[in-house]
C-alpha cells in the first residue's frame, strides 16, 4: 500500500529568493510571493508544514496598479476610540510606506494562524535598491508576469 509523503518540518531545504518589483502589477506580485512563501512551487510541499523559502523584495515603491486603484484603493486603520477611524488610499500609502502596500497584500494571502505568521516572518520588503541580506546569497528570481 502506498502512503502521502508528509514532510517534516527538519526536513525543509530553504533558499533565499531576490525579486525585483520594478514595473510589476502589485497583485500579480504578491500572489507569486505568497506562492513561494507557503512552498508550494515544492514537489515536498504539505499544507500543515512550513515549507516556504525566504523572499527579499527591493524597488516596492515602483509597484504600478492598474485602473484607478491609486485613488480608489483605501487602508482603513482605526485607534479604538469613537471617531477615530483613519483612510489613506493607495498613492498616499506608496508615497508614506511602499513596503506597507506589498507586505499588506502578501499577508492577505496567507493562512491566518500560527503557521501563516512564521510564513510571514520570512519576507523582507524594502522600497529602495539596497538590502542587507548579501550574506545569505540570495538568488534572483523572475517571476512569471503573464499567470
Amino acid at each position: 500500500m502506498r502512503t502521502t509523503h508528509i514532510t517534516k518540518p527538519h526536513e525543509v531545504e530553504r533558499k533565499w529568493f531576490i525579486v525585483d518589483a520594478t514595473g510589476q502589477n502589485l497583485g500579480r506580485l504578491s500572489t507569486q510571493i505568497a506562492h513561494i512563501l507557503r512552498g508550494k512551487h515544492k514537489p515536498t510541499f504539505s499544507p500543515s508544514v512550513d515549507t516556504g523559502d525566504y523572499v527579499i523584495v527591493i524597488n516596492a515603491d515602483k509597484v504600478k496598479v492598474t485602473g484607478r486603484k491609486l485613488d480608489q484603493k483605501t487602508y482603513v486603520r482605526h485607534s479604538g476610540y469613537i471617531g477615530r477611524r483613519k483612510e489613506t488610499n493607495l498613492r498616499d500609502m506608496l508615497n508614506k510606506k511602499p513596503e506597507f502596500v506589498l507586505s499588506h497584500a502578501v499577508k492577505g494571502m496567507l493562512p491566518k494562524c500560527n503557521l501563516g505568521r512564521k510564513m510571514f516572518a520570512k519576507f523582507h520588503v524594502y522600497a529602495g535598491p539596497e538590502h542587507n541580506h548579501q550574506a545569505q546569497k540570495p538568488e534572483v528570481l523572475a517571476l512569471n508576469t503573464t499567470l
